[in-house]
C-alpha cells in the first residue's frame, strides 16, 4: 500500500479550491459573504474528497486484475478511464446540485470547465499513483531477489563446504594406510596429528570464515604430516610481511590445505628435485605457488577443487581467485578478506 497521507493532505483540499475557482463555478464577488465562500470551499473539498477516495479504491481493486510485470500501459489506460468516468460524473452531480442550491445561475460552460479540469487532474494523480506503486513494488521485487540470492548463496556454501569433507577424509586414510604397511612408528606420529588436525576440520567445518593465523597453525600440523610422507621432498615456506592495518585477514577454511594437496597430486618429487611450495601476502592478495613438474601419467582428479574455491570466494566477498600457470610456477592468489578486530 502506498503511504499518500501527505498527498491526500494536501492536494484534496487545493484541488476543491482551486478547480471550481478556475473553472467559473465559484465566482468571489460581492454576493458571496465570506461565511458562504467557505461553505462553498468546503462543499467542493468534501466531492474532491470523494473523487480521490473513490479513485483510490478504484485503483486498488483494478490491480489485483492484472499480472505483476505484464505490460503497464492496458493496466493504466483502465485505470485512468474508469476513474475519469467516476471523478467526472461524481464532479458533475456534485456540481449540478452546487447550481441548485447556491445564487449562481447555471452555466454549461463552467460545467464543461469543471468536467475537463476534473478528468485532467484524475489523470495526473492516476500516472503520479501508478509511478509510485510501479516503484514500491521494483523495491518489493528487488528485496524479494536479494533474499532470495542470499538464501541461494548460503545453502551453496554450505554444500561446496561439506564437499570437502569426504575429499579430506579419503586422501588422509590412503596416508594412513600406506605408513602402517611400511613405519608404523610414523604411523603411530601420523595418527596423533591427525586427530589434531580432523578435529580442527570438526570445529571449523559449517565456519565461513577463519584468520588467517588460525588456517597457518592448521596447515603446519596438515603439513607435519606430508613431512612424515614424503621426508625432505617437500618444502614450505610463508612470507607474510604486509601490513593488515589492524585488520584481521580472513580466509574460507581448508583454503590453503586444498591448494597443497593440488600441488602434491599433480606434481612429480624427489629428493633431487623436491617440490616447493610458498605462501606470500601483499596487499591484495595471499599467493600460493609452486614449482611445476607435472606427472608423467594422467591423474585421478574430480576437477572440482579450484572450482570450489573460486565459487566459494564469489559468494563470500564478490571477488574470484586468480590462478597463473607458467611453465615453471602454479600460482593461486586468493584476495584478501579484511575485517576490523
Amino acid at each position: 500500500m502506498i503511504r499518500d497521507r501527505y498527498l491526500r493532505i494536501f492536494f484534496i483540499p487545493l484541488l476543491g479550491i482551486l478547480i471550481p475557482a478556475v473553472s467559473g463555478v465559484i465566482t468571489y464577488t460581492n454576493r458571496y459573504s465570506i461565511g458562504k465562500i467557505v461553505a462553498a470551499n468546503i462543499y467542493f473539498i468534501a466531492t474532491s474528497f470523494c473523487i480521490w477516495m473513490g479513485s483510490n479504491w478504484i485503483h486498488s481493486k483494478l490491480r489485483s486484475h492484472f499480472k505483476v510485470g505484464s505490460n503497464p500501459f492496458p493496466k493504466i489506460a483502465s485505470l485512468c478511464a474508469i476513474s475519469v468516468l467516476y471523478g467526472v460524473s461524481i464532479g458533475c452531480i456534485s456540481t449540478m446540485i452546487w447550481f441548485y442550491i447556491s445564487p449562481k445561475e447555471f452555466s454549461w460552460n463552467s460545467l464543461f470547465k469543471f468536467s475537463v479540469f476534473c478528468g485532467l487532474a484524475i489523470i495526473v494523480f492516476t500516472l503520479v499513483y501508478e509511478i509510485l506503486f510501479l516503484n514500491k513494488e521494483r523495491e518489493l521485487d528487488s528485496k524479494i531477489v536479494d533474499q532470495l540470492d542470499r538464501e541461494r548463496s548460503q545453502a551453496e556454501l554450505e554444500a561446496l563446504r561439506n564437499e570437502l569433507d569426504p575429499h579430506f577424509i579419503f586422501n588422509s586414510l590412503n596416508t594412513l594406510n600406506h605408513l602402517i604397511m611400511n613405519n608404523p612408528q610414523q604411523a603411530y606420529l601420523f595418527n596423533n596429528k591427525l586427530a589434531q588436525v580432523y578435529k580442527y576440520f570438526l570445529i571449523n567445518k559449517h565456519s565461513e570464515l577463519i584468520s588467517l593465523e588460525d588456517e597457518l597453525e592448521f596447515i603446519d600440523s596438515y603439513f607435519f604430516l606430508l613431512k612424515i610422507r614424503h621426508d625432505d621432498k617437500l618444502n614450505l615456506q610463508t612470507e607474510l610481511k604486509s601490513s593488515s592495518n589492524g585488520k584481521v585477514i580472513m580466509i574460507p577454511p581448508f583454503a590453503l590445505q586444498l591448494l597443497l594437496e593440488n600441488a602434491i597430486k599433480h606434481n612429480e618429487f624427489n629428493d633431487e628435485n623436491p617440490l616447493y611450495i610458498r605462501i606470500i601476502m601483499n596487499k591484495e592478495y595471499l599467493k600460493v605457488s609452486n614449482n611445476v613438474k607435472p606427472k608423467p601419467y594422467l591423474v585421478s582428479s574430480t576437477g572440482i577443487g579450484l572450482k570450489n574455491l573460486s565459487a566459494r570466494y564469489r559468494i563470500l566477498c564478490n571477488r574470484d581467485i586468480i590462478i597463473e600457470n607458467t611453465d615453471e610456477h602454479f600460482t593461486v592468489k586468493l584476495p584478501l578478506i579484511k575485517q576490523n578486530n
